[in-house]
């Protein structure tokens, strides 16, 4: 939030300030408090009494401000249970993700299907939805609590057909995951959004590659699985049936002499550069290693969305406001006090000047 709204800000060790009053008015105040209260602390240290009295109100001063800026740490209930949460599996399907450099010379894909199952067996109870991009984002599965079906939408899904490939960028699925992720927030703010991007980062359009960092702010937690090595594979051609009758034969790099097969390598510095945008980690996937590290902070309840970590913050301006209490307590004691030991003077009969008593007469002897 900008402008004139208070803002939660985090720090370290889980402790979070939530001023009451715009961060500005705060230190405007602060300054005119202080300035004042020390000011008369240095004027008044001739004077043993007042010298203490404007020390204590200088230390009222600050504790006002601790608690006008409101410290608050997270509680254990701050972490979100597998049940809420809404899981997004973004994921490459050009045609490098057919490239044969996954585990002994397998397609990538087969580990991005294979991830996904383990995901969703990770994280069984949350919400799961599908979306998959090449030349255009397309929603497979919108979010349902059904981990099978989402399961067999990845078991189906497969690369872009071969012919109809043109270049595609790797953030083409950027306007329909904030799309997706706006309305889950808006159904349901108290669920998190985790957010799984699958791929291999390998840029095939002409343009430079568009950003993710309009999704980021409803994104909770997730993370950028890579595929690929820096030796790549061939790919082979996709008819869009997959089946005997298909041509068993490699694409071509037809932009070399000879056309050779072209051969697909990650690009492991655009998915960090994702990873980035989205606010999440990288994780460079191989066969050989389980998918479970990705995903250890959203299956063991360390992701949350914003409304529920803001319901499970601890107050701890109280600990500013009780010496606060007991500083202003004994500041009116004291100065009761002093307005006690000023006594007005005694009133006089009418008459008399200044409320005096008339001096006393001396009575007249008669003359013989």
């Amino acid at each position: 939030m900008t402008g004139g709204a208070a803002v939660a800000t985090a720090l370290p060790d889980a402790l979070v300030l939530q001023p009451v009053l715009p961060t500005w008015l705060l230190v405007v105040a602060g300054i005119l408090l202080l300035g004042f209260t020390g000011w008369r602390l240095v004027a008044e240290r001739r004077s043993r009494r007042l010298a203490a009295a404007w020390g204590r109100r200088l230390a009222m001063a600050v504790l006002l401000l601790v608690i006008a800026v409101r410290p608050s740490v997270t509680g254990g209930s701050a972490e979100a249970s597998v049940a809420q949460l809404n899981v997004f599996f973004v994921v490459d399907t050009t045609s490098s993700i057919a490239a044969e450099d996954w585990g002994d010379g397998r397609p990538r894909l087969e580990g991005v299907r294979a991830d996904i199952a383990a995901v969703t067996e990770q994280l069984a109870g949350a919400r799961f939805s599908l979306i998959s991009f090449d030349s255009t984002a397309v929603l497979r599965t919108p979010l349902t609590d059904d981990a099978a079906a989402v399961v067999t939408a990845a078991e189906v899904m497969n690369q872009e057909i071969t012919y109809y490939s043109s270049g595609s960028s790797i953030t083409e699925a950027d306007d329909l995951l904030v799309e997706r992720l706006a309305a889950a927030r808006e159904t349901d703010p108290d669920r998190a959004n985790v957010v799984y991007y699958l791929g291999d980062g390998e840029q095939t359009a002409d343009e430079a590659p568009g950003s993710f960092a309009d999704a980021a702010p409803d994104v909770d937690g997730g993370g950028v699985l890579g595929y690929g090595t820096a030796e790549g594979g061939r790919m082979k051609v996709f008819d869009g049936y997959g089946d005997d009758y298909s041509a068993d034969e490699y694409i071509q790099d037809r932009s070399q002499p000879g056309e050779p097969d072209a051969v697909s390598v990650i690009d492991e510095e655009a998915l960090r550069t994702i990873a980035t945008q989205l606010g999440v980690p990288y994780t460079h996937r191989s066969a050989d290693q389980p998918v479970a590290p990705a995903v250890a902070d959203a299956r063991d309840g360390a992701v949350a969305s914003d409304a529920t970590r803001a319901e499970s913050l601890t107050d701890l301006y109280w600990i500013a406001a009780l010496p606060l209490f007991l500083l202003a307590l004994i500041d009116v004691a004291l100065v009761a006090r002093a307005l006690g030991e000023v006594r007005p003077p005694r009133r006089g009969r009418p008459g008399t000047p200044g409320g005096l008593p008339p001096a006393p007469t001396t009575p007249r002897r008669a003359r013989p």
